[in-house]
């Protein structure tokens, strides 16, 4: 792993909404504090147990975060993208330990502000914690909707919610959706195996109701009927 100072703001700084909305000044002022971690694929960005004191927005490349059950099973937290971002928790509360693990999907290059300095900016720029409370709150309601779901519907119903939540408002009724995560690790936070994945997309385009094309991406020829299928 090489550290570095992000100098470039533009490199993580403006690509994180909790950050975008602060003028340059602001951000440059921001970048200062930051360092850059370049990750090879496979690499941990974290561990769960170790200190959670540190903010880290992902600039480029993909990390998944996942946690371990008492019996070593795996189960995706989330995927986080360039420009997203994880360890907000501890800037509420100090002296937390990570509970989860990172890892680098494939190479890549992360931002990262120790909690003291993104105290002080919360302290000077007030409309950034409201920016992270608002991805928190949302993080929280996708996290209780992922339990329900593994907890109470059946795997069917699941991948057929997941599928209409990939769906960008007024694509309209036959919209090609991009998975924003490989097989195996949709099956990971839907509670299944990558095997059951594969068999129900195979289904699913059988009655005519997707198509799998390359590249992550599925044609949906009938999002009313899709939805209705899992009735």
């Amino acid at each position: 792993m090489a550290h570095e100072h992000c100098h470039n703001h533009a490199s993580c700084i403006r690509l994180v909404p909790i950050f975008n909305h602060l003028d340059d000044e602001q951000m440059d002022k921001i970048a200062e504090s930051a360092k850059k971690l370049d990750l090879k694929k496979g690499e941990i960005l974290f561990h769960a147990g170790d200190e959670d004191d540190t903010l880290y927005i992902v600039n480029s490349g993909k990390i998944r975060v996942y946690r371990l059950s008492d019996t070593g099973k795996e189960q995706l937290v989330r995927i986080l993208n360039p420009g997203d971002f994880t360890g907000e928790w501890a800037l509420f509360h100090p002296g937390e330990v990570h509970e989860n693990y990172a890892e680098a999907v494939q190479d890549s290059s992360v931002c990262l502000i120790k909690q003291k300095d993104l105290q002080r900016y919360l302290t000077e720029y007030p409309q950034i914690s409201l920016k992270i409370i608002s991805e928190m709150s949302e993080r929280l309601m996708n996290s209780e909707k992922q339990t329900m779901q593994v907890a109470i519907e059946k795997v069917e119903s699941r991948i057929l919610s997941f599928l209409a939540d990939c769906v960008e408002k007024g694509a309209g009724n036959s919209p090609v959706i991009t998975l924003p995560m490989a097989k195996k690790d949709l099956a990971s936070y839907l509670g299944t195996t990558p095997e059951t994945i594969s068999r129900k997309f195979t289904e699913l385009e059988k009655q005519g109701l997707i198509e799998q094309l390359p590249k992550r991406k599925i044609k949906i020829n009938d999002l009313d009927q899709l939805l209705l299928y899992g009735e």
